[in-house]
């Protein structure tokens, strides 16, 4: 069975030689006839694979040991409650960024504990730029500063990391995580959905700087509270297993195929592929300015909906899938994570190529 090109915004693509590792491992993992899947996780053979994902993921983004890594369970969206839980208690009050669907949701959850001020915006153009910092708009006494820098939905990302002063620096990476080296040091908290990049579903990483948290809120529940997972090296219950092990096996693989700087050549390298024929398309155009311009996703609209759907559904027949775009967008969206190889890239331009020669007679 030939496998179609995986165009999903999450659970994504996953390299393939990961696949057939974890596949090769399924019933027996390194000897100890077991699958990691009904392994304890309180055994050492668990304990290591932990410790080894912890520590590759240190090396790979260069966190330093002033840093507690912790792999949660819940995803990404329950941390748009545990966040001000553990960090807005001083003032009450942080600032925060919408600049799509994701950051919006954030912030409509963080409104439930206390005085939330959106400091920038760019949903006048229906979230397709980043929006600009101006540092007059930000509270010296806020308990945070919050963004998300790579939007999955709306396809921007924020290159600009915003001074604050001391007010510390929390940003969702969800969706750019392991695709360029990012400097983990100018943000006290970097977290996100390990399910684009990293993992399949089911991991939540959370990095941040110890000492960042002084009291967490009373009501905050226990599985919630950063430091005491920390402290009990987030297993304070039995933690999602199976998916850190994968996630230590995607680590490998961006190790052994150069690391981060490696990864942001691929991904300039696709990205370039694919905007380019949107730029010069007579009927597939990209919403989102060049500046502003994720690489990892990429949304897309022909000249109606109707030709979306038919588009998205040749696509599928052809072998491109998950190519629909968000249901509170409408049109595609490609998402060009790491396990996307060039080549699907560069197959799924020719087939546009080849579907544009078609129905370019009929705009």
């Amino acid at each position: 069975m030939t496998r179609p090109y995986n165009f999903s915004a999450g659970p994504s693509t996953l390299p393939e030689s990961v696949l057939n590792k974890a596949a090769a491992q399924m019933l027996d993992y390194e000897g100890t006839g077991q699958s990691v899947m009904e392994m304890s996780h309180r055994s050492e053979e668990f304990k290591k694979i932990l410790n080894d994902t912890e520590a590759l993921l240190r090396e790979i983004m260069n966190v330093p040991d002033n840093y507690n890594v912790l792999f949660l369970q819940g995803g990404a969206t329950t941390q748009f409650s545990a966040i001000p839980m553990n960090l807005m208690t001083g003032s009450g009050k942080a600032d925060y960024v919408v600049s799509g669907l994701w950051s919006k949701k954030a912030t409509k959850e963080a409104q439930r504990y206390g005085d939330i001020k959106i400091v920038a915006t760019s949903e006048d153009k229906n979230f397709y730029y980043a929006p600009k910092f101006d540092k007059s708009q930000f509270r010296p006494d806020a308990d945070y500063f919050y963004y998300c820098m790579n939007e999955t939905v709306h396809g921007n990302i924020i290159r600009e990391i915003p001074d604050t002063g001391n007010v510390p620096i929390v940003c969702d990476i969800s969706s750019c995580v392991l695709s360029e080296p990012i400097d983990v040091t100018k943000f006290d908290m970097v977290y996100g959905g390990a399910q684009k990049n990293m993992a399949p579903a089911g991991v939540t990483f959370i990095i941040y700087k110890k000492g960042l948290i002084k009291k967490p809120m009373d009501l905050i529940p226990t599985m919630l509270d950063y430091d005491k997972q920390a402290a009990a090296g987030s297993m304070l219950n039995t933690p999602p297993c199976y998916t850190i092990y994968m996630c230590k096996l995607v680590l490998e693989w961006v190790k052994k195929a150069g690391g981060l700087e490696a990864m942001k050549i691929r991904s300039e390298t696709k990205a370039k592929i694919l905007y380019n024929f949107l730029d010069n398309s007579e009927i597939f155009t990209a919403p989102v300015p060049k500046e502003d311009r994720s690489l990892m996703n990429v949304p897309f609209f022909s000249t109606s909906p109707e030709l979306d759907a038919e588009f998205v559904k040749a696509a599928r027949e052809a072998g491109f899938v998950n190519l629909k775009g968000h249901s509170s967008t409408g049109g595609m969206r490609a998402s060009l994570y790491n396990g996307m190889p060039i080549e699907g890239v560069e197959a799924l331009v020719e087939f546009m190529k080849k579907f544009e020669e078609e129905h370019k007679k009929n705009v």
